[in-house]
């Protein structure tokens, strides 16, 4: 005697509750991490946790969040870019230089920093692509280009290590009102770049997991020659990728050249280190094809929280780089925790 059996479900669909998803997702270890270092400094000190101290501490996050989440999607797509911080510092200067030297309003010289930019970032792309070195080495070789431009181009022109003089340069208060201004929220004045870094953050997001290119940025960081064998355009995916962090650098090099009208030759050194490690902080593995653009957010926020707690508590500034240590240490075990256990979940 046989009896009819009902629709078998799938073996291969497993039944991940809610709490298995939350503890699944990259960002959790940042958010985690957000709330301790948030309830340390706020139990310590009461100018932390008022709407004057929030706004002090979000100010540096909003600049190195917008870098941070360029960072990410590059490292989920399993590359680096080490020029990153140095062209923040050229695109501020080509801007500055431009609109003090040669007479170009500012909207203009923002627009001829767009374009080296991305430029930048496609060449990056594209060697990195086409000869297949590592992006480590090949953006390396950039930052030390970029930086003997940077301090060989300003002291020919103005005989010191500095650019300054935007204050007085045709459309330079339309263009700090939208990219380096202040907005009130309750008598207390908030940086326009922290709504750019929302912003990012919110694109960045949506691109990741509601659109195809999202796909395909995960896929090329796991594992690139399974994503070419199924289509996908693993080196004009990794291409945009370059150019968007070079978009980012671009943003935030004209938002700090308005804030201070000046830029140093040698601005945003080394800066290219603490974008990635605020991105690990946030979730995303050195390996490629892990993480997410609201962990490398949260890192940042992590960054301006400790970095401005640290001043607000009287503590030595030195302190900081040990944080910046830590931090990296227990992110990266932590990451790698929460990966082995995705995995199983999904096994």
């Amino acid at each position: 005697m046989t009896t009819a059996a009902g629709p078998r479900a799938d073996e291969r669909l497993a039944d991940v509750g809610a709490l298995r998803r939350l503890l699944i997702r990259p960002e959790l270890g940042a958010v985690v991490g957000m709330i301790v270092v948030f309830a340390f400094f706020a139990s310590q000190s009461e100018v932390f946790r008022s709407l004057d101290g929030v706004a002090n501490w979000l100010d540096p996050a909003s600049t190195l969040g917008i870098m941070a989440v360029a960072i990410a999607l590059l490292m989920i797509g399993g590359e680096f870019d080490l020029s990153a911080g140095v062209l923040t510092g050229t695109t501020g200067l080509i801007l500055v230089t431009l609109a003090t030297r040669f007479g170009f309003d500012v909207w203009t010289a923002m627009l001829v920093g767009l374009v080296v930019a991305l430029a930048v970032g496609f060449a990056n792309g594209l060697i990195v692509t086409r000869t297949r070195l590592p992006s480590f080495i090949v953006t390396l070789g950039t930052f030390l280009m970029l930086q003997g431009i940077n301090l060989g181009v300003t002291k020919a022109l103005t005989g010191t290590v500095q650019v300054s003089g935007l204050r007085r340069a045709s459309g330079y208060e339309g263009a700090r009102t939208i990219f380096a201004g202040t907005i009130e929220v309750a008598g207390t004045s908030f940086r326009v770049a922290i709504l750019w870094w929302i912003a990012v953050t919110a694109l960045a997001t949506w691109v990741l997991m509601r659109t195809r290119p999202g796909n395909w940025i995960f896929a090329v960081g796991g594992n690139e020659q399974a994503a070419r064998a199924v289509g996908v355009p693993a080196a004009r995916t990794k291409i945009a990728l370059f150019m968007t962090t070079a978009f980012a650098a671009w943003l935030v090099g004209s938002i700090m050249a308005l804030r201070f009208t000046s830029v140093q030759a040698n601005i945003g050194i080394g800066q290219e280190f603490i974008y990635i490690i605020a991105a690990v902080i946030g979730g995303c593995l050195l390996t490629g094809g892990y993480g997410s653009a609201v962990g490398a957010a949260i890192g940042a926020v992590i960054f301006g929280m400790a970095d401005k707690g640290i001043v607000f508590l009287g503590w030595d500034a030195d302190w900081f780089k040990f944080f910046l240590g830590a931090m990296l240490l227990l992110a990266t075990l932590a990451n790698r925790l929460v990966r082995r256990y995705a995995e199983e979940v999904r096994h």
